[in-house]
């Protein structure tokens, strides 16, 4: 078993790994919006006035796709921010880390697996299927999930 240290240090570069996953999805964005503003200006009228206008209209709506994909992924950031980093614990809640005898999960958005060493750290929301089901839970409680009984062991 770890030591509680090396829990505080999982959880820690968790967080962490959860802001680079939204920064790089803004960034990401940010670039898709940018090439699409290019190509809208690049964008030059032809004899054939109906293909430009279609051309035009199709990055419009992509870049309407755009805008949302951003306005959820601001939601996400909000959120990121709202965590906890240190509380008292007793209840599964945003900004835990969770070891139970399946996995190690991390409380906070869906940002996919953060690998530290040997250790996988499955980072969900408590929006998740999982994550709904441990949230509110204690150190000993026990869930059932895909068909499997699995217990928390500590929470960090």
């Amino acid at each position: 078993m770890k030591k509680t240290n090396d829990f505080q240090e999982l959880k820690d570069n968790a967080y962490q790994f959860c802001g680079q996953f939204v920064a790089d999805k803004f960034d990401k964005i940010h670039l898709q919006i940018t090439e699409l503003e290019t190509a809208l200006t690049t964008e030059t009228k032809s004899s054939a006035g109906d293909k430009h206008e279609t051309g035009r209209a199709m990055i419009q709506l992509e870049r309407e796709k755009l805008g949302q994909r951003l306005a959820e992924l601001e939601k996400t950031k909000q959120v990121l921010s709202k965590i906890p980093r240190d509380s008292g614990i007793t209840n599964i809640g945003l900004g835990n880390l969770v070891v139970t005898d399946a996995a190690l999960y991390y409380i906070g958005i869906s940002a996919g697996v953060y690998k530290q060493g040997t250790s996988l750290v499955y980072c969900i929301s408590a929006g998740t299927p999982i994550g709904q089901l441990l949230f509110r839970k204690s150190v000993g409680e026990h869930f059932s999930f895909n068909g499997k009984t699995i217990t928390i062991l500590t929470i960090h």
